[in-house]
């Protein structure tokens, strides 16, 4: 590969990092979001004409005629494009941030119907659905949000500092010890995209995503229902096998699975964790052989996490374990 194909190669990478629209500001699914696109462009293209403008000038200043430098020389251009200019276009962004990104409102956080309570916690996310009725509904690592309607999100923190973002659904807000702070969106997309944590956490930090489901406001509900329902059964027996080793082993101590003896708080609530997106805030796919992998060697998949590593199963153990966890749907 020849020196110029390398450069090539390494002045793309940029342009090929930002190519995935899952967790993009530039593919706003939400109206937050899509207000921030509008600014950033109009930011962009409008720097990009001064910065051209100031080419032309510089260029004129130069190569021009005597007479038109003369004319660059003078005190007008300074007072006009110097003073004038800056003056008018700072004073109209103002102007636009304020009524079209409604900066400093919280007018919204009142009135939503739905609030959902997100809780940072050393290395995942504890998510919590709070309706008007005074239902609860636990779930962890996934937010599911109804297209069309303003939800208000209570973003506190277990332990450190963590933020919240999600930069295809809204901007970015951090979560203090201690304090509560509220964000209100509205997805105006279905679809699903990715979160991160954008404040360094600790160890694991790289590894602390979530994923965000806008469904449209029927299929919310219904997703909603199930959700905040029992685990089913186990299907088959090496489901129920599945289940009586969870039990015995302890894990019912740090998970909770609505509907069995399990029903610890320490870890992310399992109820429903099969019919996730992903496994462990968004590390590896929804899958049995990724639920045994995390099981046994957990600590080398996200390092620092709060779960220690199980070698005690034997492989038939772990393949049970991890068909049951996985049909908890």
């Amino acid at each position: 590969m020849s020196m110029r194909s390398m450069l090539a190669g390494l002045l793309c990478l940029p342009i090929v990092a930002g190519c995935s629209a899952q967790q993009s500001a530039f593919h706003p699914t939400g109206h937050d979001a899509e207000q921030i696109n509008a600014l950033f462009w109009m930011m962009t293209w409008g720097g990009i004409a001064i910065f051209v403008l100031v080419i032309v000038l510089a260029s004129v200043a130069i190569l021009g005629s005597q007479s038109l430098r003369q004319r660059l020389a003078g005190e007008g251009l300074v007072k006009w494009l110097g003073i004038a200019f800056p003056v008018v276009v700072l004073t109209a962004l103002l102007v636009y941030g304020f009524v079209l990104l409604q900066a400093g409102s919280q007018a919204e956080a009142r009135g939503t119907a739905l609030r959902i309570a997100v809780s940072g916690e050393q290395w995942w996310w504890r998510v919590t659905y709070e309706m008007a009725d005074g239902r609860r509904v636990e779930s962890a690592n996934e937010i599911h949000l109804p297209v069309g309607e303003a939800v208000t999100l209570d973003l506190t923190t277990a332990d450190v500092i963590h933020s919240f973002w999600a930069p295809s659904l809204a901007g970015k807000l951090d979560m203090i010890p201690g304090r509560t702070n509220q964000m209100t969106v509205t997805a105006t997309k279905a679809g699903i995209t990715r979160g991160q944590c954008a404040e360094y956490c600790g160890g694991a930090h790289a590894f602390m995503a979530f994923h965000v489901v806008a469904q449209t406001p029927e299929l919310f509900e219904a997703w909603l229902a199930q959700e905040g329902a029992d685990a089913q059964p186990p299907g088959d027996e090496r489901q129920e096998r599945g289940q009586d080793l969870f039990l015995s082993s302890g894990c019912g101590g740090c998970h909770a699975v609505r509907g069995t003896a399990a029903d610890g708080t320490i870890g992310p609530d399992l109820t429903h964790v099969g019919a996730r997106h992903s496994l462990a805030a968004a590390t590896l796919p929804n899958t049995a052989e990724a639920f045994a992998a995390f099981i046994v060697n957990n600590q080398h998949i996200k390092p620092e996490n709060r779960m220690p590593p199980y070698g005690i199963f034997l492989d038939d153990q772990l393949a049970d374990l991890a068909s049951y966890l996985e049909g908890l749907r």
